[in-house]
């Protein structure tokens, strides 16, 4: 099977505190979605990096969850995730993401909740973001001045 890639696009303007940024999606579901500081650091309306990563996360880890209930012979009926990032400052290494939270919430017919728990921790193996976020990745810069 072929690699599959995935594009994102984002672009700031101006100063840390001052400017803005927006971001956008290859399909589209993202176009030109406004961050700023007070969106990432505050509570302005907007999106931020951490959001965005934790939908990744969540969305990635409900599938994964789905496929693994499957091959032990379950039927979701419906897989609820709600992940959240947790970003901290770190005394002169400045802003880090420490954490990622995934809370899992289930219906699924003939299951008891140990087995459901056990399948849960089978599926973050399998979770290719939970993987990323776990172990790190790769970055390759292909950087030039515009």
């Amino acid at each position: 099977m072929a690699d599959i890639r995935r594009t994102a696009k984002a672009a700031w303007l101006g100063t840390l505190r001052r400017g803005e940024g927006s971001a956008s999606t290859e399909s589209g579901i993202l176009e030109n979605q406004r961050y700023t500081f007070a969106t990432r650091f505050g509570d302005a309306p907007g999106t931020n990096p951490e959001e965005l990563i934790a939908a990744a996360h969540a969305a990635c880890y409900s599938m994964a969850f789905a496929a693994t209930l499957g091959s032990k012979g379950y039927q979701p009926e419906r897989i609820e995730i709600e992940a959240m990032c947790t970003v901290t400052s770190q005394e002169g290494d400045g802003w880090k993401i420490v954490k990622m939270q995934l809370l899992v919430r289930g219906q699924v017919p003939d299951i008891d909740e140990v087995t459901f728990e056990q399948i849960a921790e089978e599926a973050d193996k399998g979770c290719p973001v939970s993987n990323l976020l776990r172990s790190g990745l790769t970055i390759e810069l292909d950087v030039a001045l515009a």
